[in-house]
C-alpha cells in the first residue's frame, strides 16, 4: 500500500492496465485526474475541443486496435456532449472506457443546481453502456477500474463507464493498486459444437453469416479456415466487412439492406451458421431465413440468441473459442458441401455489378479509392452516400480496418473516429469517407489533428445537403423539400487556416492524383470533392423485397 490521492490510484491503475492514451477535455471537477497525469508519462493524454470527439477517438482507437479506448469527460454537459458516441460504440460493440466527474458528494442527486449537475448522472447511460459505477472512497478506485477492465474484456465487449466525485479525487488514503489480470472468455458447450458439426457435416449447401463478433473477437483466421474446410460461402454484414478477406474464394459478398448475393445465396442452403451477429434484416425480404433451413447462432451475447430467429443450435461463446472448438471437432470428418469456388465467384460477381447499375458514379470512386490505398489502410465509412455504398462496393482485406457507426447510424461520427483510428495506427494509412453534413460536426478538432499531429486524410464528399434526407424528400415527398440543403464554407480554405492542408477539387475525376498526394504528405489532409445527392441503398428496393 502506499499513500496517494483517488486521482493518483486511479491514474496509476490505469497505467497498471496497460492504457497507454486518453482522450479528454478537461473541466473543473476533473482537474485533479489531470494533474495525477503530469506524473504518469507512460500514457498519452490527447486533449479534444469537444467531448463527443473525445468518445469517439477513444472508440476508434479500440476498434482498430482490440485495445481498450478511454474517455475522459466533465459531468452534466460533458457526459452528455459524450452520449452520443458512447451510443455508437455501444451499438458497435466497442470496448470503450468513460470517465466522468461530478459534482460534490454533498450535492449528488440533491437537485440544488450545483455546476454540472445531472441528478441519477448515471442513468442517462443505462441503455448505451454496458456497466456503470459511481466511485465513492479513494480506496475503491482500484477495484473499480478492474471491474470496468473485466467488463470490458470478457462477453460482449461495449462500453463501460466510472464516475467520481470532485470532492473525492484529492482525498488521500493508503491504497494498493491491484495487478492486471488476464480474463478467460467464455468455452462453448462440447456438446454443443458436437451438434453444429453433425450439422455441417450433412449440410450441402453450407452458408456462413458474418457480423462484427467476428472483428471484436479477432476470429478472422478462424472464420476463413472454416469456411475453406467445409466449403461454406461467407456473407457479411456491413460491422463484418472483414472478416474474411473479400479476395478469398470463399467470400460470397457483403449484406446491406437487403443488398447483396443474399438473394441467390440464402434460399439455397440448407445450414446457415451465423457468427457475432444480431441476425435482424433492416429491409424485409422474402429471402430470409426458413424454417425448413438449420440456423446455427454463435454470439458472446446470450440476449441475442434467438431474438429474431428460430434456431437450431445457439451457442453463446467467445467467436474464436467457438470456431476453433468447431475446426477441432471437425477433424478427420468429410463434408458435403456442393458449392463450387465458380457458383461462389459468379453470385459475388453479379451482386457487385448489380451495385455498379445501381450506383454507377459512387462505385467509380469507390473503385478509384480501393486502388489507391494500401491493403491494410482503415476505412473509416460515413454516413454518407460514398459511405453507405462503400458497405456494398469497397473490399475489406484486413481486420479491424473498415469502420461504421452500426444500426445507431450516427452521422458526424466518421472524422472523429478516424483521428482515434490514426493515433492508435500512425503508420498506417487511414481515411475518413465523410459528407459535408457530417464533417460540419467535428470540425474544430481539425485543431487536435494538427496540434497532435495525427496525420490523417479526410475526404468530404459535399453535396451541400444532408442528401440522404434530401433524396428521402425527392421521392417519398414529392419533391417538398425543406431543411435538407445546406450552406457549406470552402472546406479546403478552412483546413488551412487550421494549419492541415486543405485540397479543393473541381470534380471527382481528380480524387486519384489528390489522394495520392495526400497519402505522401505527413500533415493532417482535407480533400474536398463536389458530388450530386445520389440516392442511398436503403432508398432503393433491393432485389428479392416483398
Amino acid at each position: 500500500m502506499a499513500q496517494m490521492s483517488a486521482a493518483q490510484a486511479l491514474v496509476k491503475s490505469l497505467a497498471r492496465e496497460g492504457v497507454e492514451t486518453v482522450f479528454g477535455l478537461p473541466g473543473v471537477q476533473i482537474m485533479d485526474i489531470y494533474d495525477a497525469f503530469y506524473e504518469e508519462p507512460s500514457i498519452r493524454l490527447i486533449t479534444t475541443r469537444h467531448e463527443q470527439t473525445a468518445a469517439y477517438m477513444a472508440d476508434g482507437y479500440a476498434r482498430t486496435t482490440g485495445k481498450i479506448g478511454v474517455a475522459l469527460v466533465v459531468p452534466g454537459p460533458g457526459l452528455l456532449n459524450a452520449s452520443a458516441a458512447i451510443g455508437t460504440a455501444y451499438a458497435s460493440s466497442s470496448p470503450v472506457l468513460l470517465i466522468s466527474g461530478q459534482v460534490e458528494s454533498y450535492n449528488i442527486n440533491k437537485g440544488r443546481g450545483a455546476v454540472h449537475e445531472v441528478v441519477n448522472q448515471l442513468d442517462v447511460l443505462t441503455n448505451i453502456t454496458k456497466w456503470r459505477s459511481n466511485i465513492t472512497e479513494p480506496k475503491d478506485v482500484p477495484s473499480a477500474v478492474h471491474e470496468a477492465m473485466r467488463q470490458l474484456k470478457t462477453g460482449r465487449p461495449r462500453p463501460v463507464a466510472l464516475e467520481i466525485p470532485s470532492d473525492v479525487l484529492p482525498m488521500k488514503d493508503d491504497i494498493e493498486l491491484l495487478e492486471p489480470e488476464v480474463f478467460a472468455k467464455d468455452s462453448p458447450d462440447p456438446s454443443l459444437v458436437k451438434e453444429t458439426v453433425e450439422l455441417l457435416s450433412l449440410a450441402q449447401r453450407p452458408v456462413i453469416w458474418a457480423g462484427g463478433g467476428i472483428n471484436s473477437a479477432d476470429a478472422n483466421i478462424q472464420l476463413t479456415q472454416l469456411a475453406e474446410a467445409i466449403n461454406a460461402p461467407v456473407i457479411v454484414t456491413a460491422e463484418g466487412k472483414g472478416a474474411i478477406p473479400e479476395n478469398h474464394p470463399q467470400y460470397a459478398g457483403p449484406f446491406y439492406y437487403g443488398h447483396g448475393p443474399g438473394q441467390a445465396i440464402i434460399p439455397q442452403a440448407d445450414v446457415i451458421l451465423a457468427v457475432g451477429s444480431r441476425l435482424h434484416f433492416f429491409a424485409p425480404v422474402s429471402w430470409s431465413f426458413k424454417p425448413s433451413q438449420s440456423l446455427i447462432h454463435i454470439d458472446a451475447d446470450p440476449a441475442e440468441l434467438g431474438r429474431n430467429w428460430p434456431e437450431t443450435v445457439s451457442i453463446c461463446a467467445d467467436a474464436r473459442l467457438a470456431l476453433q472448438a468447431i475446426t477441432k471437432e471437425m477433424s478427420g470428418r468429410s463434408f458435403a458441401s456442393k458449392w463450387h469456388r465458380e457458383e461462389i465467384a459468379q453470385h459475388r460477381e453479379e451482386a457487385y455489378q448489380t451495385t455498379k447499375r445501381q450506383a454507377p458514379n459512387q462505385v467509380e470512386i469507390i473503385e478509384t479509392l480501393r486502388m489507391e490505398l494500401d491493403d491494410d489502410a482503415i476505412v473509416i465509412s460515413g454516413i454518407s452516400s460514398i459511405g453507405y455504398w462503400s458497405h456494398l462496393a469497397f473490399p475489406v482485406l484486413t481486420p479491424r480496418s473498415y469502420l461504421n457507426s452500426s444500426y445507431f447510424a450516427t452521422l458526424g461520427y466518421a472524422f472523429p473516429t478516424a483521428l482515434g483510428a490514426k493515433v492508435a495506427n500512425p503508420r498506417r494509412q487511414v481515411v475518413a469517407f465523410c459528407g459535408d453534413g457530417g464533417f460540419m460536426y467535428g470540425l474544430p478538432d481539425l485543431a487536435t489533428a494538427v496540434q497532435e499531429g495525427i496525420n490523417l486524410v479526410t475526404i468530404v464528399f459535399n453535396d451541400q445537403a444532408l442528401g440522404a434526407s434530401l433524396m428521402d424528400q425527392e421521392t417519398r415527398y414529392r419533391r417538398r423539400v425543406i431543411g435538407t440543403q445546406l450552406h457549406t464554407p470552402d472546406f479546403a480554405k478552412l483546413s488551412q487556416s487550421f494549419g492541415a492542408e486543405g485540397i479543393k477539387l473541381d470534380n471527382a475525376k481528380e480524387l486519384r492524383n489528390a489522394l495520392r498526394a495526400a497519402l505522401k504528405l505527413q500533415r493532417p489532409v482535407v480533400i474536398e470533392v463536389p458530388i450530386e445527392s445520389w440516392t442511398p441503398p436503403f432508398q432503393l428496393s433491393p432485389p428479392g423485397a416483398f
